[in-house]
């Protein structure tokens, strides 16, 4: 036997076994499947029949933010519930007072293609970044207007579709390059990298417990990661197309999803599945952004056909359509005190709901 037969061999021996292993590990994963079914003794949307049906949601718009001179990709609320922060592709990030709708800040972005920003939970920063890879951070503690970054983390090889802060001095971000990364802002490093994906991340949302985050990228899966293990523990699959936003339920045991598919979705942590799906038979557009309320009984999904559509996140039913902006709403966030939604646009706007 000639050392070309060995080869050849070898190749086809590994072939098999690869093959066998496949066949295996989709057979447990038919295994945990079943047992997951026979512990299923009921669904959210039985158990939620015997709730009370909510009234129709008239929330009007209270506020209009106008300054922005193009497309807005993102807004973040502050933690103080009065201020919040604004992106657009007209390359200024906007400091604003909701209340007053005045302008505290125009800063100028280095690169105006920005997707996303964030309030840090201080007060005292905001960050921003998009198509130049970079999260860069300005800080807002001067009077004046920032001209140039305090920080410039760089090192994703993609570009930057969400970042949130856990603290001054540490931030996540999720990018292109299908991971996210856990940075230390004083000295502008890397602490972890998470990487499980096998697409673009798209969004992060911190949970009530700091230590637990979740991601939802273009591979249609939501991954919840714990930074103390730097592990993803969880993922969750059911979404047809791109996952664009996820953020968490309030009490940190679910997390509901928005995707290209034209369905919001909440998953149970807990549960280790779906609980619940969010769509209606006239709504083919694809989700944006997701915010719950504060007692999580609604979720607000921004949507491609420049609605906001309110969904009962227990029964499952469309309790309203918010409409007032002219183009696709592009972010929207709901308030720390749970007071009032902002929706931001395409059509350059941001509006304050209550």
């Amino acid at each position: 036997m000639n050392k070309d037969d060995k080869m050849s061999l070898n190749t086809t021996d590994i072939a098999e076994r690869a093959a066998a292993a496949r066949r295996e590990a989709e057979q447990l994963k038919e295994k945990i499947k079943q047992r997951k079914e026979s512990l299923s003794d009921t669904t959210l949307y039985q158990v939620a029949q015997k709730v009370e049906k909510i009234p129709r949601i008239t929330m009007k718009v209270r506020r209009t933010l106008k300054g922005h001179l193009a497309k807005i990709y993102a807004m973040h609320w502050a933690a103080d519930k009065r201020h919040l922060v604004s992106a657009s592709q007209d390359g200024k990030l906007l400091v604003w007072d909701a209340y007053s709708t005045h302008k505290l800040y125009a800063i100028p972005l280095r690169s105006s293609w920005v997707m996303t920003c964030a309030y840090s939970p201080s007060g005292h920063y905001v960050a921003s970044g998009g198509l130049d890879n970079i999260c860069s951070i300005y800080s807002l503690r001067s009077r004046e207007s920032p001209t140039k970054p305090a920080r410039e983390l760089s090192g994703h090889t993609g570009y930057l579709s969400c970042c949130r802060f856990l603290s001054d001095s540490q931030i996540l971000t999720s990018s292109g390059d299908t991971t996210c990364v856990l940075w230390d802002v004083d000295a502008g490093v890397k602490l972890d990298e998470f990487t499980d994906h096998t697409g673009d991340v798209m969004s992060l949302s911190v949970s009530s417990n700091p230590s637990i985050f979740v991601s939802g990228a273009c591979d249609a899966t939501a991954k919840i990661w714990d930074i103390r293990s730097k592990k993803c523990v969880q993922s969750f699959s059911g979404h047809e197309s791109d996952i664009n936003a996820v953020q968490f339920f309030p009490n940190g045991n679910a997390i509901g999803t928005g995707s290209d598919d034209a369905s919001c979705r909440l998953f149970d942590l807990r549960a280790d599945r779906e609980l619940n799906m969010y769509t209606h038979e006239q709504v083919f557009s694809g989700i944006t952004s997701v915010a719950f309320s504060i007692s999580g009984r609604l979720l607000f999904g921004g949507y491609d056909d420049y609605h906001c559509h309110v969904w009962d996140t227990l029964r499952g039913e469309r309790v309203g359509v918010l409409s007032a902006h002219e183009n696709r709403v592009s972010c929207l966030g709901v308030s720390t005190d749970g007071m009032a939604l902002c929706t931001g646009s395409w059509d350059n706007l941001l509006k304050v709901w209550a």
